[in-house]
């Protein structure tokens, strides 16, 4: 998932964690089955480990698969390799747009805050859905149209090179801050579920070798057919949990009865407040239109009936699953309660289900991380080869499908390295810089602008709106004064369109216009 405003307390997880942990054990007795507890939890340990690994290698051949099938056909070099052709079908585009949103976020995120805040924590999800079908409505079509390998390639071809440039800055500081936060909750979720085996470190290693191991082999049509196996792995492991959970304590009545006395619990609102449900929308509409690894999942559709179906095909899949995983969160509020770090939620409630079901759950909990970072790393590897690669050094050279694809996977060993190490030093400033999320309103403007206000658009329409957007950006996050609404999303909009209609007041160039250009 794209974590938007990301939820999951990783170093919590780490540290405070093991405490609650050995509290739950020593202190309460926590122990449903009433065996010793070392020897159960080592058992179910080894039968979760055991289906882990097993769908580890069903991702791997998988993605030998995708490579086979890249290069019996027709479309070579980086076409191939990060566009996959240019050939998803609505199906597998669809599976990538839910791969991308439903993340650590959606998933453990979403449980940690239903444990305090109810059901309503799940519209966090239904934002992201809502946000699909938008686009898939309005613009996903268009995109496809436009034959584009990225969001600043679109802004340059209408607005001039500095909006490419500047464009290029933004999109590969929000993509390389959100692929870095997916190792962490990786690395958060194996150390939280099996915690004798994963170290924080190690969880974080594990989760890096699957995302760069799926991408280096078989590119995007990996990726989209791994998040195909993916949506499955997380409904079926989270429906399962579920069902197993809710039998283990004698029903969903019975469960509910055990709750604290509050409303919010199973309503829809007034947990996280509707001021927090309207800026989850805001934002996930926002970036849906603009952030380059949504946007490359409709430029490689098959047309644009495909991109248009697929989106739209894809926010109906995603929305439900917040709501699911925020019944983790309340189920464990009722059964568990008291618990002093809300992230152990939803582990506290895997102690009490069947292995094998707690095995499946894992595996769709690290399939969400999994299908969340393979799409951020294809697309922050398509953003710096094409648009600071090839035009820094190979401008004026043709470059040989073969040698395109080397250096496609150069990038996306280069990106995966540094997010990595940004991961494993920064933590805390990379869930501050998850704010930059808001800078896509500018990119949206654009675009929205460009398919239906052209008159509108000027040369210099892209270059100032999205330095607006980042000096906005940069105010909130360095001047806590600034901080006049509950949200930067809420002043970077009035701000991009002030600035774009200034613009187009006093810049009399137009822009540049790309729906019907032809360009493979």
């Amino acid at each position: 998932m794209l974590p938007v405003l990301f939820q999951h307390n990783c170093e919590a997880t780490e540290r405070r964690g093991d405490i609650e942990k050995r509290r739950l054990v020593e202190e309460d007795g926590w122990n449903p089955r009433g065996k010793p507890e070392s020897g159960e939890r080592m058992s179910k340990m080894n039968v979760q480990l055991i289906i882990l690994i097993a769908y580890i290698a069903l991702l791997f051949g998988v993605s030998l698969k995708a490579l086979q099938i890249q290069r019996r056909s027709h479309i070579e070099g980086a076409m191939g390799y990060l566009l996959a052709g240019r050939n998803l079908p609505p199906v597998v585009v669809a599976a990538m747009l839910a791969g991308l949103a439903i993340g650590g976020a959606s998933t453990v995120g979403v449980a940690q805050n239903a444990y305090t805040k109810g059901l309503s924590a799940g519209w966090y999800n239904a934002a992201w859905g809502v946000a699909g079908i938008v686009v898939g409505l309005v613009a996903a079509g268009f995109f496809r149209k436009m034959n584009v390998r990225t969001v600043p390639e679109m802004m340059g071809r209408m607005f001039g090179p500095g909006a490419r440039v500047l464009g290029a800055v933004a999109q590969l500081v929000i993509q390389m801050v959100i692929t870095s936060l997916q190792y962490v909750a990786g690395g958060a979720v194996l150390t939280a579920l099996l915690p004798d085996i994963f170290t924080f470190q190690t969880g974080m290693m594990a989760t890096a070798a699957i995302f760069i191991g799926v991408t280096l082999i078989g590119g995007y049509l990996a990726g989209g057919l791994v998040n195909v196996i993916n949506v499955v792995v997380i409904y079926g492991g989270i429906i399962a949990a579920l069902v197993s959970a809710s039998g283990t304590f004698g029903g969903f009545g019975p469960i509910m009865a055990e709750l604290p006395p509050s409303d919010i619990w199973l309503d829809w609102t007034s947990g996280m407040g509707t001021a927090m449900v309207c800026a989850w929308m805001a934002v996930m509409i926002t970036q849906a239109f603009s952030v380059q690894a949504i946007n490359q999942i409709a430029f490689a559709a098959r047309d644009g009936r495909s991109a248009r179906n697929g989106f739209i095909l894809g926010g109906i899949i995603i929305l439900p699953v917040g709501f699911l995983c925020a019944l983790f969160g309340v189920m464990a509020a009722a059964k568990f309660p008291g618990l002093e770090n809300s992230a152990m939620a939803l582990p506290a409630l895997v102690t009490s289900i069947s292995p094998a079901i707690g095995g499946l759950l894992l595996a769709g909990l690290w399939a969400a991380d999994i299908s969340t970072a393979v799409g951020l790393l294809l697309g922050s590897a398509t953003l710096t080869l094409e648009d600071l690669v090839k035009p820094l050094f190979f401008q004026k050279k043709e470059l040989d499908p073969e040698r395109e694809v080397f250096l496609s996977r150069i990038c996306v060993v280069i990106v995966s390295v540094l997010t990595f190490f940004l991961a494993l030093s920064v933590v805390g400033i990379l869930k501050t810089l998850t704010s930059a999320l808001a800078v896509t309103a500018s990119f949206t403007l654009l675009i929205l602008a460009d398919l239906f206000i052209p008159s509108l658009c000027r040369r210099g329409s892209g270059f100032w709106t999205i330095l607006a957007s980042l000096i906005v950006w940069a105010g909130w996050t360095f001047f806590p004064a600034t901080h006049v609404v509950s949200h930067v999303i809420y002043l970077e909009w009035p701000v991009c369109i002030a600035v774009f209609l200034l613009v187009a007041l006093i810049d009399r160039r137009p822009a540049g216009r790309i729906i019907g250009e032809d360009r493979a």
